[in-house]
């Protein structure tokens, strides 16, 4: 009898053994790569960038050619400046009727001053007023001329701020940290709107996903502190990391899990966050060990 106890006693330190050396979760690394397209066409006159170099966010590494946007945007200058001058010729013209319009203003004061002292006739009167609303229509009609110039001048300051934009987005600029993973395109290659440049991704923290049972869910919640390991010459690499995500819906178990048992069942999707130390890569196997 107590050879069966002692028997028993190591068949089931024997199967807790084998259940601590299973992980609760297999998955792959991944990171939010993000592909940089080129924003207008046109021969790129360099493009500083290799594959694995480390970029910084707002940095300068490229340029489209801009030969003729600059040109098109001089043209433009050179069209405004014509309008211009119409406007100063309408708004010199304004100016002297404005002139004769204050003297005959005063004109007519003093012929109706001396209209109502009989100094004047009826006839006199008339006249500075015809000549007073004449220079008013012709001051109206000088501003009617003048407000088309003016909205012409208005769609060629439109015309420039689009070829602006468009200069600047000749500028290839990175816009995020992170290292480059894929480079499409060479310096003196023609590009167009939309044709990838590189590729670049912040791997200085990975995720892994995997995928845990339901029965499993109890023992995780976001924010959770668990153990990733990876493969290793000796033994597997042990890192930290932190539960960052928890789908909310189940899925089927996805093809990397061969069994016929695992297959039929629904699981969860799991993202947990890892500093990388610069082993760590894209699409590496990894485990998830509850701690």
């Amino acid at each position: 009898m107590k050879k069966i106890i002692i028997a028993l006693t190591i068949l089931s330190l024997a199967a807790c053994n084998k259940n601590n050396d299973k992980a609760d979760g297999y998955g792959n690394f991944e990171a939010t790569e993000v592909t940089i397209s080129a924003e207008a066409n046109g021969k790129i006159e360099f493009l500083n960038l290799e594959e694995g170099v480390v970029l910084e966010p707002n940095a300068s590494i490229g340029l489209i050619d801009t030969t003729q946007l600059y040109l098109n945007k001089q043209q433009l200058l050179a069209s405004k400046t014509t309008i211009f001058s119409k406007s100063k010729n309408v708004l010199s013209q304004t100016n002297v009727l404005q002139e004769q319009l204050k003297t005959t203003l005063i004109e007519q004061k003093r012929v109706q001053n001396m209209y109502a002292e009989n100094a004047a006739t009826k006839r006199q009167v008339d006249e500075v007023e015809g000549k007073v609303n004449v220079l008013k229509e012709q001051i109206k009609s000088l501003g009617t001329q003048d407000a088309p110039i003016l909205n012409e001048a208005k769609s060629i300051d439109v015309q420039i701020e689009k070829i602006n934009d468009q200069i600047q987005k000749s500028k290839i600029i990175n816009p995020i940290k992170g290292t480059v993973l894929a480079k499409y395109a060479e310096p003196n290659e023609i590009t167009a709107f939309g044709k990838p440049l590189y590729k670049i991704a912040n791997i200085s923290e990975m995720t892994l996903r995997v995928y845990v049972s339901e029965t499993q869910l109890s023992a995780i919640k976001v924010g959770q502190k668990v153990n990733v390991k990876i493969d290793s010459d000796a033994e597997m690499k042990s890192y930290p990391g932190t539960i960052s995500w928890i789908a909310s819906a189940a899925e089927f178990t996805p093809k990397i899990i061969q069994t016929k048992e695992e297959r039929v069942n629904l699981v969860y999707a799991v993202k947990v966050s890892v500093k990388n130390d610069g082993r760590l890569k894209i699409g590496m196997p990894a485990e998830m060990w509850i701690k």
